[in-house]
Parts: structure tokens; sequence; C-alpha cells
């Protein structure tokens, strides 16, 4: 007998589940019990947390409730791993995550199998009605697990980069082809459908999908790459407060910014930091790491500014969903090459800032339960980045999805797109 489309759908986010639990061990292996536990950046988490959060949120929301008699693995996990959900109780300070050095790594690692095992039991016994009231927060979970795995790369690369050793994550072959001619693309004014339409996985600030008018604009065949901002560097735009929010300003002060996170001005020119070490600067690469306000800064520079994220998915809606993701092994940008047409790497690679403040879309409500946490009560003062990047899982992403950071954040991978009004 054929399998249902039901039993298919079911057999199908299994395989996932497991797919995602376990590529934790191809990310974990080059790092040593050492490198688990360091915190540095303030947006970032220990390595070790990154594993205990996303098994929480399994154990917390799913197998809490899904089973009964569960007996949680230690009864103290539910303050050290829950992340900032208050409708699960107190957690931890996110800025105390690096002073837990118990449990061990393989305490932690043996948590995240005790779990798993636990969900592999529970998907061998689970009827139809439970496979339909569960399956949104197992999509949830999948997809929440896939996010951290991002997350920790960047966090990764951030603690190698505050060691004066600069160690290297992986190894990955250096390209200095030449790149795509800058060019823009047009569209006319038009009312457009933005958001998420589709009957498949998506977040709930995709929704609810609604007409948005556009005016006529043009967006770059291409994101900015470092020679081009390296320009802006050597006309002194980190000291011209003419192109600086006032906040921005403020940030490039205090913080004493004079370039990109990871670059490192020597004798005989710029070095960048990536999870393969230090390198030379290509100038043919994307920038990336950059801030919300550094980002602005560059294009009023230019004379232009940044895309809102409403013209970004009309640009990218489109557009196949391919390009330099997790999947290649790469975690670092690659130069947009002349073979691209129209449009180059809007998908993958890098993060791009949009001018657009985070809030909910027309009609937009947090989900009802617990869970409805992850997204809403973050809709204040950030911003909207689109696209994925090299970190970012290629079954991830959207051309609706809807990132956000604060405008100072610049340790996660994030590049820009200029844009201006036709």
């Amino acid at each position: 007998m054929e399998p249902t489309l039901v039993e298919t759908t079911q057999k199908e986010t299994i395989k996932r589940f497991n797919q995602v639990r376990h590529l934790w061990e191809k990310l974990c292996k080059p790092l040593v019990p050492e490198d688990y536990v360091l915190q540095t950046a303030g947006g970032a988490s220990p390595p070790k947390w990154h594993l205990a959060h996303t098994t929480w949120f399994f154990e917390q929301f799913i197998l809490k409730n899904a089973v009964r008699g569960y007996r949680v693995c230690h009864p103290d996990y539910h303050f050290l791993f829950n992340s900032y959900y208050n409708s699960a109780g107190k957690f931890l300070d996110k800025h105390a995550r690096g002073m837990i050095s118990r449990p061990t790594i393989d305490e932690v690692q043996a948590y995240r199998r005790y779990v798993t095992e636990q969900m592999n039991a529970l998907f061998d016994r689970m009827e139809e009605q439970q496979w339909e009231e569960l399956m949104p927060l197992l999509e949830l979970g999948i997809h929440h697990e896939q996010q951290h795995q991002e997350l920790f790369l960047m966090d990764i690369k951030n603690i190698f980069y505050e060691n004066s050793l600069r160690p290297a994550y992986h190894q990955f072959d250096a390209n200095h082809a030449g790149t795509l001619p800058f060019e823009w693309v047009e569209h006319e004014a038009t009312m457009e459908t933005i958001g998420y339409t589709g009957d498949s996985f998506c977040y709930d600030n995709e929704k609810p999908a609604h007409q948005t008018y556009i005016h006529a604009c043009k967006l770059a065949n291409r994101p900015v790459l470092n020679g081009e901002y390296l320009e802006f560097i050597e006309s002194g735009g980190y000291a011209d407060s003419r192109y600086w929010l006032s906040d921005g300003w403020d940030t490039v002060n205090e913080r004493k910014w004079v370039a990109p996170l990871y670059w490192d001005k020597k004798q005989d020119g710029w070095e960048i930091f990536t999870l393969a070490g230090t390198q030379k600067i290509n100038e043919y690469e994307p920038v990336s790491h950059l801030s919300y306000y550094e980002a602005d800064a560059f294009a009023r520079w230019k004379g232009l500014r940044l895309p809102t994220e409403f013209e970004w998915e009309r640009f990218a809606g489109q557009r196949a969903i391919e390009g330099n993701f997790m999947d290649n092994g790469r975690y670092h940008p690659l130069p947009p090459v002349p073979e691209d047409k129209h449009f180059s790497q809007m998908f993958g690679n890098l993060w791009e800032w949009t001018q657009s403040p985070y809030m909910g879309y027309p009609g937009y409500q947090a989900i009802a339960d617990g869970t409805g946490e992850y997204n809403g009560k973050f809709m204040c003062n950030q911003f909207v980045l689109r696209g994925g990047c090299c970190a970012t899982p290629r079954n991830h992403i959207r051309s609706t999805y809807r990132n956000f950071y604060y405008p100072h954040d610049r340790w996660a991978f994030n590049g820009l797109r200029l844009a201006k009004y036709a």
C-alpha cells in the first residue's frame, strides 16, 4: 500500500528533525572543550549554550506536554537554558551565559542525546491527531535549531577573533576572481502583495500577507564590495558626521570604530579575520559584518539609500533561492561573478540591511501560546534584514523571511545593497 500524504509528511519531518539534530556533530568537530564556554560579543552566546538551549526548546514545548510522566534530564536546566520565555519561567541573564562552567560539554551532549531519543520514541507512538496538534511546534523547533546553528558559527568567529592567536575553525580556498559590474535594475510603481502566502512553514512575523504600495525604484544588481567600502574608509567616512545618524555617530565615537568588524589595518594594507583565519582583504568580496549605522552611512556617502524590506521582497520574490549557504561548507561570502544575470546574491552570502524598522504587518497577532514570545516581543528598536547568509541553511530561508538586529549589531554576517528612487 502506498503511504498517505500525511504519513509521507510525518516521515519527512522526522527525517529533517534528526538531520538538524545530528548536524551539530559536524559543526562541533573543530572545537575543543575550552571553546564551548566562552562568550564575547554582547549579542552572542557560548557554543555550549546553543547546544543546550535548542534541546531545552523541545523538552519544554513538546516533551513536557506530550509525554505523560516525562522526567526532565536535570531540574536546573530549565533555568540555565531558557532564553527569554517569561511564560516558561525565570531564566539566566543573557550576559551571564559565559559564566556557566557546569554542566560540562559532555553532560550537555548527554542531555542532547536524551532529548533526541525521547523525541524519536514519541514519534513512534504518536497518533494522527497528536501529529496534527504538535506539527506546528515541531516545525518551529526544527527551524529554531537551524537559527541557532547559524548563530553558533557567528559566535565561534567572534570568539576566535578575540583570541590573539586568531585560530582557524576550518579552511576554504581563496577566491579572487573578477566581479559583476555594478548596474541598476528598475521597477515601476505598483501595489504588491507582501508576506507569506504558502501552505508550508513560516514564522508568524511573515504574516499576514498584505497589499503595499511600492514607489518606482531601482535596486543594485549586486551587494557593495570590500573595495568599494574601502573607498569610504579612506575618504574619511568614519570621521565625517555628515553621513551618520545621530545614534550612529555616537556609537562610532564611543566604540572607536574605524572599519567593519574583523578588519585590521597593517603596514602593507588591510586584513580580515575569517573562520579560516586571517587573510588579506579581497576587494571583490561583498563587505560584511556591518552595523545598520555603517550600512546607512555608506549609502548616504554615495548619495543613495538602503532599500525598504518591501522593495527587497519585490525584487527577490521571483528569483530561485540559490546561493552561498551553510550547506556549501564555506561559511564566508563569495564574490558576485560576471556570469550572474540581473541580480546577484539576493539569497545566501550575506544578510542585507533594509531601512525598514522591525514591526508587525497590518493585522499581525503573535501566537497565543508560549511560543508567541518568539518574534512579536522584539518589534522595537530593530531593523529588518533579508536574504540569508553563508551560515544560513538553504532549506531555512524564504523570500518573505524577516531577520532583525539592533542597529549597532555587527558580529552577524550582515552586508548591504544600494537602492534609489527611479
